[in-house]
């Protein structure tokens, strides 16, 4: 059995500590929030539910999918309803559906005639060489400029809040990557791998959208109770690890300091933390972590009792960066999932920020306000006797790694310092993918290492 240490009670943290738990290692999560979750948080207000995080996961990898069936009645998985298949995209002055069959594709306004005819010969072009492509640049190359504005462009805002041209393909969308590589094509790739016979695994993997039936903080709570509170520390600050015969945290809570020796320590904290937290590792290595860019990310609740019929059956609508709005996108969970707003009301998600629009970030609450109930009457063409029952505002800051062409580099140090300082894992969203899935699958994949058995 190994002593272990995270720094960290995001959903990174909680997944590690929950595999590592469940083999008989002893864990303590040192986290510098008074509360667990990192940025996942769910909330009930005058019978709606929302999020003040992340509002869905998807069940794309195993690992993810085997967790709730490990988890069971403590943290009911809910799967969003058929309407949520229907994506929006602004153009102009409204929003249409993304096209989600070959005759859509064929009739939308979204794209333009010669990259329809163009992407006919997809299957025809040459792999890309450059390691460090963008997304935008990949896209264009492989479908088009349109299909890189009107889809893949607010497709990346919706989910990194960053720039297409500046996040590089292999690392943020390494499935789309490796259809080029593996198959020379983007649609054929597609077509066989859907073609391909799956196995139970693969099967279970249905790449549903999810939440929890209370929220997704139902997960966090599940985690918790699975690890014992009584192997949480919250509200620890002035985290330094050091060495001797072997790794000592040391941590200050409430006035008081504290010292742990353990065998390991996993950190699933921010890069630009880790120099402070680990003093002894060389700062040529450091460097290359602690450059990672974050994009800082606003999100609006907005909820409505009463739409009188006014309600879109969809996901939610992206704005792509060229129509030029302060809006990234709208979500809508009630949509989504039942039982998130009350019978005749509508939930909303609005986001501003991110990397297109950092400065909105200084933006006052009241202005951010008042901006919302502006789109919310145009942009989703509200009557003007409809008005929000109540508006609710989250500002993220260093929310989503951006995913650019430091990556290798950051990678390459993070081997060079594991590989160094046996029992030092530097973990959580500075590798390995931003979504709920791929934060557990890191987790159960560090669990699994061989270190733990030596």
């Amino acid at each position: 059995m190994k002593n272990i240490v995270i720094i960290g009670a995001g959903l990174s943290g909680l997944s590690t500590a929950y595999y590592l738990h469940k083999k008989g290692h002893k864990v303590t999560i040192l986290e510098k929030e008074n509360r667990v979750g990192g940025k996942i948080a769910s909330f009930k207000k005058e019978g709606f539910i929302y999020e003040s995080g992340p509002n869905t996961g998807v069940l794309n990898n195993i690992e993810i999918v085997n967790l709730f069936e490990e988890l069971g009645e403590e943290c009911p998985l809910v799967t969003a309803n058929e309407e949520a298949k229907f994506r929006l995209i602004w153009k102009g002055n409204s929003f249409h559906a993304l096209p989600n069959s070959m005759i859509k594709a064929i009739t939308t306004p979204l794209f333009s005639f010669k990259d329809k005819m163009r992407i006919t010969f997809e299957p025809f072009r040459k792999k890309g060489t450059e390691e460090n492509e963008s997304i935008a640049s990949f896209v264009r190359r492989r479908m088009g400029n349109s299909f890189l504005k009107y889809a893949v462009d607010p497709f990346v805002s919706g989910v990194y809040a960053g720039d297409p041209e500046k996040i590089v393909v292999k690392y943020a969308l390494p499935k789309l990557y490796n259809l080029e590589q593996d198959y020379g094509s983007l649609v054929g790739g597609a077509i066989k791998k859907a073609s391909a016979k799956k196995d139970a695994d693969s099967k279970k993997i249905t790449k549903d959208v999810f939440t929890c039936e209370g929220g997704l903080e139902m997960l966090v709570t599940a985690l918790v109770n699975r690890i014992g509170k009584e192997n949480i520390v919250t509200s620890a600050t002035d985290i330094v690890v050091s060495k001797g015969d072997k790794w000592c945290v040391n941590y200050s809570k409430n006035g008081i300091t504290s010292s742990i020796n353990c065998d390991a320590v996993i950190s699933t904290a921010t890069a630009f933390s880790l120099p402070e937290m680990f003093p002894f590792i060389e700062k040529k290595n450091m460097d290359k972590i602690n450059i990672l860019p974050y994009s800082n990310i606003i999100q609006i609740i907005v909820g409505v009792k009463d739409v009188k019929g006014n309600n879109p059956m969809a996901f939610g609508g992206l704005i792509p960066s060229c129509e030029k709005k302060d809006i990234l996108g709208i979500l809508y969970p009630s949509c989504c999932f039942n039982r998130r707003a009350p019978k005749e009301g509508m939930l909303y998600a609005f986001f501003m920020g991110g990397s297109r629009r950092p400065d909105l970030f200084e933006w006052s609450n009241k202005k951010i306000e008042e901006y919302v109930r502006e789109q919310f009457k145009t942009m989703l063409n509200m009557p003007d006797d409809i008005k929000p029952s109540f508006i609710e505002i989250y500002k993220h800051e260093n929310a989503i790694p951006q995913y650019q062409e430091d990556c290798k580099a950051r990678f390459e140090a993070i081997n060079i310092i594991e590989n160094k300082y046996k029992g030092i894992f530097l973990a959580g969203n500075i590798r390995d993918g931003v979504g709920m899935s791929d934060r557990v699958k890191q987790g159960k994949n560090i669990s699994n290492l061989p270190f733990w058995e030596k």
